[in-house]
């Protein structure tokens, strides 16, 4: 089938009158490409109806429109359209005629064009997104049309797209043996003979296995094919090893090719047990994970392949080697990063069953769509090896009720009919699976925990309140007869937010396969170890591995009600719990996790903001602490301060001016953080890690001079022509500087400005636009390329610096980058 991406060249506009009396487009419309998203072009406000969720950020009621000629000869030929994602409650019209709709704002669909097209002349596809009712979603979701869209071309007699599914039955280093399930549609009043042709091949391109069948359809008919293939001493994919295969396969009528398609995948076998734990290619692996939302920082929802792919790259960079898509299906873009870059990924079904987590979530259509969308979801993943398991939940409230435990069976039953080489998961947390047994859980507990306010607290609200008693909740027996409930029906149970049931659980359930599904980051010490040390518990996924809009403020720390924590308040508009922000720089929680990991063996120095000390921060249980890699702290000289230093070794010794402050227990007794409280002297701090008295590594970290440039570095990311420039304000060392943030402004040539912003929790400046303040010395700025010359990017701060930058032709317009 022919497929060509179908991004360019819509109209937008807001609707604000549904029953208009006339069908047209309005003059106001605007031309866009796709991706878009439209929530992130109106500004945050504090009077948003979706509060924090969505990071003050509200939605509407969008049109996308779009005119093409369909030529007299396409009338024997079969038009589909693939959305591979539209928030929410798509509405697909062509010609003024309902040809498809999508309540889920995360699932791919497609619209068959055939019965609504007008041959030889111009035609008209219209797509509908409502949003406004609001709220619809805890967390940023976006508005409209988010992801590609594609449109497809084939005879009447075609491969039915994206329907070739090669399942690995069997893998080891010598042999792979591979089915191949392909179907063919005879769109046809007549009956046809075909022959289907399959030839597989390496990443080198060379040709490893070839494959034909002969098919006779009835007029109308569609039909299945098996194909059978066997691979000698295939490449095995894995995180460190992320091997692709193509199948090439083409349909032939009469020896005249009539169809094509190309589908791409990996070799490598899984298992799972209790002794073993999860195995992959016959090897032991623990997931180093991170849950992830799915909004593109600075461009909100709008998912570009080159986002994705820089998104992967810095998470593995930072050691992780699994990420759980929370809580939606995960987009194809990046899926198809995941595994060429390497990374496992749980994907997760949604959010919500029947009961709602807000007003006008998906539980008003998850009895009529559930099985529609978990088709979509499997059988978008089924070819990409990166993807190990699907969760068919996320903290389902009504998991704990008769009705739950069905829900759960026949979801459980349906993705195992669709996918029987996978894992199947359930994200569970404990105070929110048993209903309206919650409160005798708190009562059994400790009488003097905080009172849960039936009508008011949120989940994030409660976990925030009763986070110093969390170990003791997750113990109690009416949770463990919760979970009892759910090992018939799924091969790994998740476990949010309840490690510290663990070693109870596997002694007393020793079939149990456990997963930390979301695990609080001040907490990865303590998992880790468990996570190591019981082959029953096959790794941690941290909330979050990267900073997103929307649940604002659950890991900002704040000192004075409403400006961090649960109560945090606008500006706050993001959660600030990533271990890497929304530029992609990494913050000291995410070097802390890297040694815990065993990844990195350099110590890491960072310092908690002085001009808190002794103050108590406000309630949340993602925030490790204020801490940032910062030793410029003018004002608060000879005044006191604490220095956290990571530390691998058993002992580290941190050195102010070249002072020794002592040497300290260090590694995976003390949690491998050590505390030191001193006073804060300008000059540098330079801690030493040892192991047996034998060094391992140290870390340096240095008061800045003033600052006196700016420092472009242009990250070219080719796929969407897209190019990322981190911005450092540096001094004449060219080291950044945190402590003397200015305004700068943009302009450039030859490019489009997407977004300008920074990391900070607390912004207040719109991203579309060409001017921010840098934060801790850093802002990003993406651009997206108008042609081949040459960009050119100028700057210019508040305090008169100025800088240039230019990209030349011979660095655009290449082949990916990976």
């Amino acid at each position: 089938m022919r497929k060509e991406k179908w991004n360019d060249n819509w109209l937008f506009w807001e609707d604000k009158d549904s029953f208009a009396l006339l069908w047209d487009i309005p003059e106001k419309a605007v031309p866009i490409s796709l991706p878009h998203d439209a929530m992130i072009q109106k500004p945050a406000t504090p009077d948003s109806k979706n509060k924090g969720c969505t990071g003050y950020h509200d939605g509407g009621n969008y049109c996308y429109a779009k005119r093409f000629f369909v030529p007299s000869e396409a009338l024997y030929k079969t038009i589909l359209f693939k959305f591979e994602g539209v928030y929410m409650n798509a509405m697909v019209y062509i010609n003024n005629q309902l040809a498809a709709q999508c309540p889920n704002g995360y699932s791919t669909f497609y619209v068959k064009a055939d019965d609504y097209l007008i041959y030889g002349q111009e035609n008209e596809i219209r797509v509908s997104a409502k949003t406004e009712a609001m709220t619809n979603s805890r967390w940023y979701s976006g508005s409209g049309i988010y992801r590609d869209v594609y449109y497809l071309e084939a005879s009447k007699l075609h491969l039915a797209p994206d329907e070739t599914r090669i399942t690995c039955k069997t893998a080891d280093p010598s042999y792979a043996s591979l089915e191949i399930d392909l179907q063919v549609e005879n769109d046809t009043a007549h009956p046809k003979n075909v022959c289907v042709k399959s030839v597989i091949r390496d990443k080198n391109g060379v040709e490893k296995f070839h494959t034909h069948s002969i098919l006779h359809l009835s007029a109308g008919e569609k039909r299945h094919a098996i194909q059978q293939a066997l691979i000698t001493n295939p490449d095995l994919w894995d995180d460190e090893n992320p091997v692709l295969y193509c199948c090439s396969t083409e349909l032939y009528e009469d020896s005249a090719l009539i169809d094509s398609e190309t589908t791409s995948f990996g070799i490598r076998s899984l298992a799972l047990d209790p002794v073993h734990g999860l195995q992959v290619n016959g090897k032991t692996i623990k997931l180093r994970g991170a849950c992830l939302h799915h909004d593109s920082g600075f461009l909100g929802a709008a998912t570009y392949e080159d986002v994705q792919y820089r998104q992967i790259r810095r998470l593995k960079q930072a050691g992780f080697n699994a990420i759980r898509m929370a809580h939606n299906p995960m987009a194809p873009a990046m899926l198809r990063a995941c595994d060429e870059l390497g990374l496992y990924v749980m994907d997760e079904f949604s959010d919500m069953w029947t009961r709602s987590k807000n007003d006008f979530d998906y539980a008003l259509y998850f009895h009529d769509w559930w099985e529609k969308d978990l088709t979509s979801m499997v059988k978008k993943d089924y070819n990409h090896p990166c993807v190990i398991m699907y969760s068919i939940g996320n903290e389902i409230p009504e998991i704990g009720t008769a009705y739950g435990e069905k829900l759960c069976s026949r979801l459980a039953k349906k993705t195992k009919e669709l996918d029987q080489t996978r894992f199947t998961t359930l994200a569970v947390n404990g105070f929110f699976g048993v209903g309206n047994k919650l409160h005798q859980i708190v009562a059994d507990v400790e009488a003097a925990l905080p009172a849960f306010e039936r009508d008011n607290d949120t989940v994030n609200d409660f976990l925030a309140k009763v986070d110093k008693h969390v170990d003791k909740i997750v113990l109690h027996p009416i949770i463990s007869d919760c979970l009892d409930n759910l090992d018939p029906y799924l091969d790994i149970v998740g476990y949010n937010y309840m490690a510290n049931r663990y070693p109870k659980d596997l002694e007393e359930r020793p079939m149990r396969l456990i997963v930390g599904s979301e695990t609080y980051p001040p907490t990865i010490a303590r998992n880790w170890r468990l996570t190591e040390s019981l082959p029953n518990v096959i790794g941690d996924f941290t909330w979050t591995g990267w900073d997103y809009i929307g649940e604002a403020g659950i890991g900002i720390p704040g000192y004075a009600p409403g400006t961090g924590g649960m109560g945090a308040e606008y500006p706050c508009q993001i959660s600030y719990c990533g271990d890497i922000d929304l530029t992609g720089f990494r913050r000291p929680m995410s070097y802390l996790r890297e040694i815990i990991f065993h990844r990195r063996t350099a110590p890491y120095i960072a310092v908690q903001n002085p001009s808190h000390f002794g103050e108590e921060m406000l309630p949340s249980p993602w925030i490790l602490s204020d801490s940032s890699a910062n030793w410029n702290w003018s004002g608060y000289e000879e005044k006191p301060v604490i220095i956290e230093v990571f530390s691998a070794g058993d002992s580290v010794e941190l050195f102010r001016n070249g002072q020794s402050l002592g040497l300290k227990p260090a590694g995976i007794n003390t949690g491998y953080r050590v505390l030191y409280q001193t006073t804060y002297a300008p000059g540098t701090l330079e801690a030493v890690s040892y192991e047996n008295n034998v060094e391992i590594g140290r870390h340096m970290l240095c008061t800045t001079k003033k600052g006196v440039k700016y420092i472009l570095s242009p990250e070219i990311l080719i796929q969407d022509h897209l190019i990322y420039i981190d911005i450092s304000y540096s001094d004449e060392d060219n080291r950044c500087v945190p402590d003397q943030d200015q305004m700068i402004s943009v302009t450039c040539e030859n490019a489009e400005i997407l977004a300008l912003g920074n990391g900070d929790p607390r912004n207040t400046i719109p991203y579309q636009t060409t001017q921010c303040m840098t934060f801790e010395g850093r802002a990003l700025l993406i651009l997206k390329q108008t042609g081949p010359d040459p960009v050119k990017v100028t700057l210019i701060s508040e305090n008169k610096i100025t800088n240039e930058l230019i990209i030349k032709e011979d660095d655009l317009w290449n082949e990916k980058i990976n």
